[in-house]
């Protein structure tokens, strides 16, 4: 490890003397940029990921230079893949860099998968918005070039953290639309019924019946098949529940449903805000009566 780190500083100071050197002007920054890159990958065999992602830096520094914006993009996404073991906030920089520069070249696919990469490093540090506004970038880019299985998955990230801060229309509105779109492939026919429930969770955390009921008509509109699923059943007797103010009808349709379609943590998450409203509900009768 130690000898890589001498080899990456070596290699480094090689570079950084060829840029102060006089020369032709072309040649000399290729000659760097060829030197930070074996001097960044040593810094990687080394585990030194902080020298890695500066050296990166540098490379599409001197890629710049010669206007090769694509390879300096490249650079641009190497250090911060070096950067993510250490410096989420300096990856995310780089990232962006990158995209920047995808776009100017006119390489939107590149941009939308690094969009989405920049959402996922704002979701594990908990950055909910911030991960929201990446996934929407991403989805919108995605949807431009046509990927549109990436795009949804996108929008669902969208729809699911939505959701999770309470943007409950917001929520709604992606799952619907991924719903209709759905029903023309079909290959994703199958998934239409678990969309359509994710709407209905969320119509049933803003706790207004008629809307609940209204939306089940117009999904069984939308997906005739829809009518005989378990997970159609379980929201209607759920939205039978809030109308009878019933806490304990509530949990036995969950733990029925539940203990034949385990229900993941998300749509648990909303159905506890869901029964909380509900037993709040109910208090509220028993302290008028």
């Amino acid at each position: 490890m130690g000898d890589q780190l001498a080899r990456g500083e070596d290699f480094e100071k090689k570079a950084e003397k060829k840029l102060n050197s006089w020369g032709l002007f072309g040649s000399k920054y290729e000659d760097a940029a060829d030197l930070f890159d074996k001097a960044a990958n040593c810094f990687k065999l080394a585990k030194s990921w902080d020298k890695a992602g500066s050296t990166y830096v540098k490379l599409a520094n001197c890629h710049l230079k010669v206007e090769s914006k694509h390879e300096a993009a490249q650079a641009y996404v190497d250090a911060a893949h070096c950067y993510k073991k250490t410096a989420t906030k300096e990856a995310i920089s780089c990232l962006q860099q990158a995209v920047n520069m995808f776009c100017d070249i006119g390489r939107l696919s590149m941009a939308a998968r690094y969009y989405k990469e920049i959402a996922e490093l704002y979701e594990s540090e908990q950055n909910i918005e911030q991960a929201i506004d990446y996934y929407e970038k991403a989805a919108d880019f995605f949807q431009n070039e046509e990927v549109s299985t990436s795009a949804n998955q996108c929008k669902q990230k969208v729809a699911q953290f939505a959701a999770q801060i309470e943007q409950y229309q917001k929520a709604i509105e992606i799952y619907e639309e991924i719903a209709r779109q759905s029903l023309t492939n079909n290959l994703l026919k199958y998934g239409v019924k678990g969309h359509l429930l994710n709407a209905g969770i969320c119509q049933l955390c803003k706790g207004d019946v008629v809307a609940i009921s209204n939306a089940l008509e117009r999904y069984q509109e939308l997906d005739p098949t829809f009518s005989g699923t378990r997970e159609c059943k379980l929201l209607a007797d759920i939205a039978s529940a809030i109308d009878e103010e019933d806490v304990t009808k509530f949990t036995d349709v969950v733990k029925e449903f539940d203990s034949m379609t385990p229900l993941d943590s998300w749509k648990t998450t909303l159905l506890l805000r869901v029964k909380e409203k509900l037993k709040a509900k109910e208090l509220e009768e028993d302290d008028l009566t």
